[in-house]
């Protein structure tokens, strides 16, 4: 089962993706250039063979809903998340506020 869910974050709204898969469940959540998502994301990938994208993403460990990605503290973020201002440490919903402004 997929569900997408409108999120509020502070004055816009975001995108939450939850893929119930056997044994685990992906979470995503999205706002302008960019989104976080829980430990499935591989920002070595992203960072490395992927660079020349420039994908703004960050990861967060050991998060199993939706609101624990956003209030879960970010384990590694890509280095165009870090260019916007995005760091390791900071909270998934202050991670995606910053990517819906630099969306406005």
């Amino acid at each position: 089962m997929v569900k997408v869910i409108p999120l509020q974050v502070g004055e816009w709204t975001a995108i939450g993706v939850e893929v119930l898969l056997p044994k685990t469940t992906l979470l995503a959540v999205t706002a302008g250039p960019g989104y976080i998502m829980c430990g499935a994301l591989d920002v070595g990938l992203l960072n490395e063979r992927l660079k020349e994208r420039g994908i703004i993403a960050g990861r967060a460990v050991g998060v199993r809903t939706i609101e624990q990605l956003l209030d879960a503290p970010l384990e590694s973020v890509t280095f165009a998340a870090q260019a916007l201002g995005i760091t390791a440490g900071m909270s998934g919903r202050e991670a995606i506020r910053i990517m819906a402004e630099a969306a406005s």
